[in-house]
C-alpha cells in the first residue's frame, strides 16, 4: 500500500502523486531526476514520467507528493 509523504525529498525512482497541472492531476508518476540548468547546476524542478502515458512533466515540489511504501520508515 502506498502512503503520501511530503517530509522526505524525492529521489530518482520514487513514485509520486501529481497534484498539478490539471491535465495530469491525480495520476501517479516516477521521478526521473532534477532539471539541469544551462550552467550545469541542478534546478528546483523535477522531471516526472507519468505512468501509463507517454508524458514527461517538469514540476516543482509543490506540484507533487512523494508516495512511500506502507512499511517504509520516514
Amino acid at each position: 500500500m502506498l502512503l503520501r509523504s511530503t517530509v522526505v525529498q524525492p529521489k530518482v525512482g520514487d513514485k509520486v502523486l501529481i497534484l498539478r497541472p490539471a491535465y495530469v492531476a491525480g495520476k501517479i508518476g516516477e521521478v526521473c531526476g532534477r532539471e539541469i540548468l544551462l550552467e550545469g547546476q541542478s534546478g528546483v524542478r523535477w522531471l516526472i514520467q507519468v505512468d501509463c502515458e507517454n508524458i514527461m512533466v517538469s514540476l516543482t515540489p509543490r506540484e507533487f507528493e512523494r508516495l512511500t511504501q506502507e512499511n517504509e520508515s520516514l
